[in-house]
Parts: structure tokens; C-alpha cells; sequence
């Protein structure tokens, strides 16, 4: 069965025809060639493909394109060249949050939707704004203290 699905995706309309139980994360990654999201568990537990969709951080590797119907679905691909999303990633390196890279853009895009809802968070908060995320390299002291970093440097910046 096919039908169209229409939804925003970094600020662009796209319009996808094909199967509505297709994964999200395949569509992006496949058809539309953002492959920043990444597939890691394919159960929606590791967070590597973590996107905001209608203000939501959400797995996508969970959600089937039908129900993105009028979403509007934003990756790391649009926030990496805004000025919040790179306050995080330079946060993110000075604080030697990346070892291996894989598990970076869904850490990022849980601390872009952390700080977007919580501006000042204390590190309980930050530990539990990323708690969907798996990282095996880095560990988590380091990316909370990036996120707690990105919160300080970017303060400006999350009070819009």
C-alpha cells in the first residue's frame, strides 16, 4: 500500500510517496540522504537517532513515516549550523565529549531539546534529559559536563 506523506524536515516541505509503515529513520537516511541520525538498537532504546518531531525528542527509528503526517521533524542536520547547535557541539568538544562519534548527533539533539526547555539544568536534569541515549565510549561524565558547559556559554541563547 502507498500513500503520500507530507511533513516539514528542517524547515523544508517534503513530500514522501512509498510505504506509510516505512521507518522514519529510513526515509531520512535513504530517500532524503541526512544520514546524521543514526541507527543503533532499532528498538528505540539507544537514542542514536534521536530527531525533535513536533517538539518532541523521539526515536526514530520507531516511527513509521505515516505518522509524521503534518509533523514537523527537525535533525541534527538543522541544528547543526544554528547558532545553539553549534554552542552544544563546541561545548561537546572542548569538554571531550566525542570519542567515537556514533552516539554524538542524538546526545546532541537530547541537549538541544533539553536546553530548549530548560535553560539552567542542574546535572540530575541533564543526566535524565539524556537518559534514552546510550553512549559505550565516552561515558557520561564528560557529555553532562559539556551539556552543563553549553548551558553556561549558551545562555543567551536558551531564554529565546
Amino acid at each position: 500500500m502507498l500513500s503520500e506523506v507530507k511533513f516539514t524536515l528542517n524547515g523544508k516541505k517534503i513530500v514522501y510517496q512509498g510505504d506509510p509503515l516505512r521507518r522514519l529513520l529510513d526515509v531520512i537516511r535513504e530517500d532524503l540522504g541526512l544520514t546524521g541520525s543514526k541507527e543503533g538498537c532499532s528498538e528505540g532504546e539507544c537514542g542514536a537517532c534521536s530527531v525533535i518531531k513536533d517538539g518532541h525528542l523521539v526515536t526514530s527509528c520507531i516511527i513509521p513515516v505515516g505518522a509524521c503526517q503534518d509533523s514537523e521533524i527537525l535533525t541534527i542536520e538543522g541544528i547543526k549550523d544554528t547558532a545553539e547547535g553549534e554552542c552544544i557541539v563546541s561545548a561537546f568538544a572542548e569538554g571531550g565529549a566525542v570519542q567515537c562519534g556514533f552516539c554524538i548527533p542524538g546526545m546532541v539533539m537530547a541537549a538541544y531539546y533539553l536546553l530548549k526547555n530548560n535553560p539552567n539544568p542542574t546535572e540530575d536534569e541533564i543526566r535524565m534529559g539524556i537518559s534514552g541515549n546510550i553512549c559505550r565510549c565516552t561515558g557520561y561524565d564528560l557529555i553532562v559536563d559539556s551539556i552543563a558547559l553549553a548551558a553556561e556559554k549558551g545562555a543567551d541563547l536558551w531564554k529565546k
